[in-house]
């Protein structure tokens, strides 16, 4: 099944709109340790990536992330894609296309999840990678790398912005 259009139909699902919550949980695996990150933890968000910038068409960026895992109560290091859209649709509608574009190009929930729906964040596997994907819209994380996916779009007439954050680690189960 290919991956759905930003403008295609929507899939029936309760509605989602980002809350403080998920700038707290955001900012909150931001945080980074010092933990080492090399070039094999930069190449987990290649298809986070991928899909973000060839599927939805959005402005992304890719860089490394030491990500604090509440779940496992460990420091891992990762990576994270921020990425800037545009839409003419309401955001909750580009929130269901997003996870639901997702989940027919083979991602899939992780085990054990964890995850905030109710803040637009879906924690995702895809192989031997973990993704939280959070949908949010409005500056958030204020970080240069979103920013600067801010500046390079360009939100046609009648669009308005979005952003995702993908911050991805190594697969693991909840209790490490």
């Amino acid at each position: 099944m290919s991956p759905m259009p930003r403008t295609d139909r929507l899939p029936v699902a309760a509605r989602r709109r980002p809350s403080g919550l998920l700038a707290i949980l955001i900012l909150a695996g931001c945080a980074g340790s010092g933990a080492e990150v090399g070039a094999q933890d930069l190449a987990r968000c290649v298809p986070a990536e991928r899909y973000l910038t060839e599927s939805l068409g959005m402005v992304a960026e890719t860089g490394p992330d030491t990500l604090d895992d509440w779940r496992t109560d460990r420091m891992l290091p990762g990576c994270r894609v921020t990425a800037a859209g545009s839409t003419a649709l309401e955001m909750g509608n580009v929130a269901e296309n997003l996870y639901a574009g997702l989940f027919a190009t083979a991602w899939e929930r992780t085990p054990d999840p964890q995850d905030a729906p109710n803040e637009s964040s879906y924690r995702l596997r895809q192989g031997e990678t973990d993704c939280l994907f959070s949908f949010y819209h409005n500056i958030v994380i204020g970080t240069p790398a979103e920013f600067r996916v801010m500046n390079t779009l360009v939100i046609p007439p009648g669009e308005k912005r979005y952003n995702v954050l993908a911050q991805c680690v190594p697969a693991m189960d909840s209790n490490g």
